[in-house]
């Protein structure tokens, strides 16, 4: 499967590139993981929005959930023109609001999901981890049809249990919202050392840092992580394809 960045920055987007947002394809099959700002508009320089039919997301902060609007209305506009007749499926944690928004905007439906959840999507196959943050958080795991793994942990503050989560995925997309040394516990956030020690005790083999600060020198975020244990590391790019 192939994971594209459409946005990483964490809080807000910087100019032309978006908050959180991932592509995820195989064999004709797309899953969007997180819709954050800017993610409705950028995701088209890699998929007509027609083509999209299931966005999960990790929790409601306006960094991971705000242009779920934008999305709906242009499923809404172009199912009217003709031009789509599936559903747009919407994923995330039980809401009453968000499924209300949802499920108002005709061909558009809303999953409520929880750690013991599993979705079947074409080849892809969602399991979730309940985080530690501000506002219920999940972390997802996405397994294909051949055994690859891509873990996304979306914001929380260092768990044990997420090693276990992680454990011996391809690719393991991580929240690096704090240089080490920082506090990430307080925040719901984890710091690069944290990260980079998460990376190395679940055996991960390529590790991506996201949810990026918008201060500091975003080297010296790999840098840490390399020092805590983390293997392959690198920084996060609106863009970036990944093969997993």
């Amino acid at each position: 499967m192939k994971c594209t960045v459409v946005g990483m920055w964490g809080g807000f987007p910087k100019k032309n590139e978006p908050t959180s947002g991932y592509l995820v394809e195989k064999d004709g099959f797309s899953i969007l993981l997180d819709a954050g700002s800017g993610v409705a508009a950028h995701v088209q320089n890699y998929i007509d929005l027609n083509d999209l039919h299931h966005i999960f997301l990790t929790h409601y902060h306006y960094d991971h959930s705000v242009d779920i609007g934008s999305f709906l209305f242009g499923r809404m506009i172009s199912t009217q023109l003709g031009k789509v007749d599936k559903t747009l499926n919407f994923y995330g944690p039980d809401d009453k609001d968000v499924k209300d928004q949802v499920n108002k905007v005709k061909n558009s439906t809303f999953h409520p999901y929880g750690r013991d959840s599993t979705f079947k999507i074409g080849p892809f196959s969602i399991t979730f981890h309940k985080n530690a943050h501000s506002v219920e958080t999940y972390a997802m795991r996405v397994t294909d049809d051949e055994g690859h793994v891509l873990v996304y942990t979306a914001d929380t503050s260092y768990r044990k249990s997420l090693v276990r989560f992680a454990e011996d995925a391809d690719v393991l997309i991580s929240e690096c919202s704090l240089y080490a040394g920082e506090d990430g516990e307080k925040m719901g956030h984890m710091n690069a050392e944290e990260v980079g020690g998460l990376a190395a005790k679940a055996g991960v083999k390529r590790l991506i840092l996201s949810h990026l600060p918008h201060y500091g020198n975003l080297g010296d975020l790999v840098a840490s992580a390399k020092a805590a244990g983390g293997e392959n590391v690198s920084l996060a790019k609106a863009g970036m394809g990944i093969e997993v």
